[in-house]
């Protein structure tokens, strides 16, 4: 058994009892968290102690809705004329980039960005994949990345008629299956689709057959844009959760991303069916699209979490544009400081408990021993009462100094730790210039 011990630090639990302790301890055993408190330090022999010198401990970060395969598209612009519409930036960027993505892309792009995420304290990812040209066996290049840095993740592949009827499902199969057989629950699996406006009818019924035959919720793309509603409506006469709802597809382990263009109606399916919306603020106002009814959802109790659709890993700055977007969107500076925060630090957790085993996002006993310590000591007072205040608008800006992941500190004084950094970088770069030259 290996233990370390994380010291005097300011301890932020979010347990149920919400403590925080300003000179207090995080005991580790394995990959479980063994002991939190004022405990004395000599009552515990741990193997390594880090000490926090005072700075801010809190659990890691969950990210609900991510796709690493766009990590490479940073800097790049399309060929042809700007997209005037999410239709043409579907088409013209994210279509093209997916489908020149070769095996090593997939892998670089999510080693980068997963060491991005480690060391913004992101320790726990669910993943949206797609890369039509090298589908087969994707996951397992994704699995390897989330491994070698050391998180845990959430994966799936984003199944779609636009290139081949189907194509996609039999990796989603393959790897749930795989998932099923390993059984570890550092990597888990859901049945990915990427949205009703590219699945007919063939495949969301080869879909539903096969996740439901091995008991898997899904991971879809739903109400993004109009034009999701208007497809669906035109060729089928159902609204996007009524269309799901035909092949039993909304369900307490599928997550429906984005949800803009919801009436009242399917907001109160999501709810009766026990649906998981997660929302990525940065990534609507960066395609131009309108704004998630996010509290016409909390209002019905529907599990609301976040994400950051690839825009980023850095998960506290999507809490503090979800606060800014909703009132500057609703004209109220009374709504969204609390629900915001909660979504991040509460729903989040609350989505993990349905997809993984291990409960993670407190700093309690028997809890995963994802920990974080952020270069923040607070010059005003810290306390539950106070604590919002100071994620939206101190630690969202400050660095993280170690993260700590299923026991295993994977990114201490700022560096990710069992990886070189500087050859993945320089790979990296070299990659993403091949794929830039790809694409036409």
């Amino acid at each position: 058994m290996s233990s370390l011990l994380i010291a005097n630090g300011f301890i932020v639990t979010l347990n149920e009892e919400n403590e925080f302790i300003e000179k207090g301890h995080v005991y580790i055993e394995d990959d479980r968290i063994a002991k939190v408190g004022d405990f004395p330090l000599d009552s515990v022999t741990p193997d390594r102690t880090i000490d926090a010198r005072g700075r801010l401990v809190m659990p890691g970060l969950i990210n609900a809705h991510h796709h690493l395969y766009s990590t490479f598209a940073r800097g790049f612009t399309p060929p042809g004329p700007p997209a005037a519409n999410f239709r043409e930036i579907l088409e013209r960027l994210w279509w093209k980039l997916d489908l020149a993505l070769d095996a090593e892309d997939v892998y670089y792009s999510a080693l980068i960005a997963l060491m991005n995420a480690a060391r913004a304290g992101c320790t726990t990812i669910v993943d949206h994949h797609a890369s039509p040209s090298c589908s087969d066996g994707s996951l397992d290049l994704i699995e390897r990345a989330f491994r070698e840095v050391g998180l845990s993740g959430c994966l799936c592949y984003e199944v779609s008629d636009r290139n081949r009827e189907g194509e996609g499902i039999e990796e989603n199969v393959r790897f749930l299956r795989k998932c099923r057989e390993r059984d570890d629950d550092q990597i888990v699996g859901l049945f990915g689709m990427h949205a009703l406006l590219t699945l007919g009818t063939r495949t969301l019924e080869r879909c539903a057959e096969e996740a439901h035959a091995l008991d898997a919720g899904f991971h879809i793309h739903v109400a993004e844009s109009e034009d999701d509603v208007q497809v669906t409506f035109e060729k089928y006469q159902r609204r996007v959760m009524d269309r799901l709802l035909d092949f039993g597809i909304p369900g307490s382990r599928t997550i429906v991303a984005h949800g803009i263009h919801f009436e009242a109606r399917e907001m109160d399916l999501l709810k009766s069916t026990d649906s998981i919306l997660v929302n990525q603020p940065e990534s609507n106002m960066n395609n131009g699209l309108s704004v998630t009814p996010i509290l016409e959802c909390l209002a019905r109790k529907v599990l609301v979490g976040i994400g950051t659709d690839g825009m980023s890993s850095h998960m506290i700055s999507q809490a503090r544009a979800l606060y800014l977007l909703q009132r500057a969107y609703r004209r109220d500076p009374r709504v969204m400081f609390g629900e915001a925060c909660d979504i991040l630090l509460k729903n989040n957790r609350a989505i993990c408990g349905r997809l993984f085993r291990q409960p993670r996002g407190a700093l309690t006993p028997g809890h995963l021993a994802d920990v974080i310590v952020a270069e923040y000591v607070p010059f005003t007072p810290l306390d539950a009462s106070t604590f919002y205040g100071h994620l939206l608008f101190g630690l969202s800006f400050a660095p993280i100094d170690v993260t700590v992941a299923r026991g295993r500190v994977v990114v201490e004084n700022g560096t990710v730790t069992g990886v070189d950094e500087e050859a993945v970088r320089a790979r990296c770069l070299e990659r993403a210039r091949s794929l830039w030259s790809r694409i036409h």
